[in-house]
């Protein structure tokens, strides 16, 4: 097997210092661990230039498009990393998928409008990247064998002095308002809640959307953002045609390494409190809630079947249920769920049994999506998507892209949502959606 080459640069923890000198490169990307305020990522990597890119196409299944993937991980080649280097990309895919993919995978309805137009999933197949690891505080340029001896060079040069641009600006040219009304969303949960006494559906997971025209710069935006909210799932996806999607998203969806698959679901939801005192009441409120932890419960039975479904019986488990984790603005209830990939199966099979995760679908998941379709009157776009990496090596990350904004066509959006079950009081739950985002649209309208 061909062996990567690894070039040492000096380390710096705000991966914004480095992606600068590639922001208006073609596709590029930054994925982002939040540091060196967020406490749990480890890695960050970018990158640019794709040797080729990767659209979903409308005759085609998500099947079929997933098997693209996999060829096109085979046509750049088999990898690995000089000792003794351990790293989490080596060369491979990097983009995203929308929520909507998920109907490639699926039979579902189409009743919610398709208003924002964003392509369902679009992956680049990169040669190289810039990799930080926060734990061992080093960065390093990471080339895959098949890269040409000049663009490597190119590259070494390229990200050996800072970058000299401008930091550019982003503004709202009105504040963000939200696309359905209250009473609108009092109807919807009145829905759920009769699908849910019917016996169709024990939870489903409800989001509004909020959205205004902006100017400027999305990676200002960004910047701005992972500033007032740092978060181990962060990303920002360049796209054509002055689209990006910014990502500041807490939630892992699967992580795949040698073959170990965990997933780490987020249901339950307080906001910090103003004070030490008040924000220990909230987070003790949110540990002994027994409708929260019957959520969170609910969802890991689910994704312990979807994970059932591409990992060898009997691996499957629950090392961690229902624990505290507390982030900028809100607390979240977390769990992890773990297996081991069965013999012949691989992390794209991993995507197409789990996507779209089961965190922010509800259970049973497919009926709950048909609910979703039904009643949000938008499309999710890459709300409660993902953003990932897969590496010619079958090494995997990808996040829940929660707390996301999706920049387009002179607009800027921004969802919140969250699980409905058969208890929910409707002004709680629309409460809770509009704190989730709230430190997002609110550092948008400081700007």
């Amino acid at each position: 097997m061909l062996t990567c080459s690894v070039h040492p640069l000096p380390y710096h923890p705000n991966p914004a210092v480095y992606f600068a000198a590639i922001r208006h490169a073609p596709g590029a990307v930054l994925l982002d661990s939040g540091r060196p305020v967020a406490e749990r990522g480890r890695y960050d990597l970018l990158s640019a230039w794709p040797v080729d890119e990767l659209s979903g196409r409308a005759d085609e299944s998500g099947r079929g498009f997933l098997q693209r993937l996999r060829d096109a991980l085979k046509q750049l080649g088999d990898a690995e990393l000089p000792a003794p280097y351990e790293l989490p990309f080596v060369g491979g895919l990097i983009g995203y998928l929308s929520y909507d993919f998920g109907r490639q995978l699926e039979h579902l309805p189409a009743q919610s409008l398709n208003d924002l137009h964003l392509p369902d999933a679009r992956l680049g197949l990169y040669a190289w990247a810039l990799v930080s690891d926060h734990q061992a505080a080093t960065s390093q340029l990471v080339f895959h064998p098949s890269l040409a001896v000049a663009e490597r060079e190119r590259l070494i040069e390229l990200f050996a002095q800072p970058a000299q641009t401008e930091p550019g600006t982003f503004s709202l040219k009105h504040p963000m308002q939200p696309d359905i009304s209250a009473e609108f969303y009092q109807h919807a949960l009145q829905k759920i809640q009769h699908y849910i006494q019917a016996g169709d559906c024990y939870q489903v997971n409800y989001t509004q959307r909020f959205s205004a025209p902006c100017e400027g710069d999305p990676w200002a935006a960004y910047c701005a953002l992972r500033e007032a909210c740092p978060t181990p799932f962060s990303g920002f996806v360049s796209l054509p045609e002055d689209t990006a999607i910014l990502s500041l998203s807490p939630e892992r969806f699967v992580h795949v390494s040698q073959n170990q698959v965990e997933t780490r679901p987020i249901k339950g939801t307080r906001p910090r409190g103003q004070n030490p005192a008040e924000d220990a009441v909230n987070a003790a409120e949110l540990l002994a809630s027994t409708k929260d932890r019957a959520e969170n419960l609910m969802i890991v039975d689910l994704l312990r079947n979807d994970l059932g479904r591409t990992c060898r019986t009997g691996s499957v488990s629950v090392p961690q249920l229902i624990a505290l984790e507390s982030y900028p603005n809100v607390h979240h209830l977390v769990s992890s769920v773990v297996g081991e990939l069965a013999p012949g199966k691989d992390a794209l099979d991993l995507i197409g049994d789990s996507f779209p995760g089961g965190s922010i679908t509800g259970a049973p998941k497919i009926r709950a999506m048909q609910i979703i379709d039904e009643l949000e009157p938008t499309r999710r776009s890459i709300y409660c998507g993902s953003l990932l990496y897969l590496d010619v090596r079958g090494e995997m990350d990808s996040s829940i892209a929660i707390r996301s904004l999706l920049v387009k066509d002179g607009r800027v959006n921004c969802w919140g949502g969250g699980g409905i079950v058969a208890d929910s009081d409707w002004h709680d739950e629309y409460q809770e959606s509009i704190t989730k985002v709230k430190v997002l649209l609110d550092t948008l309208q400081t700007l």
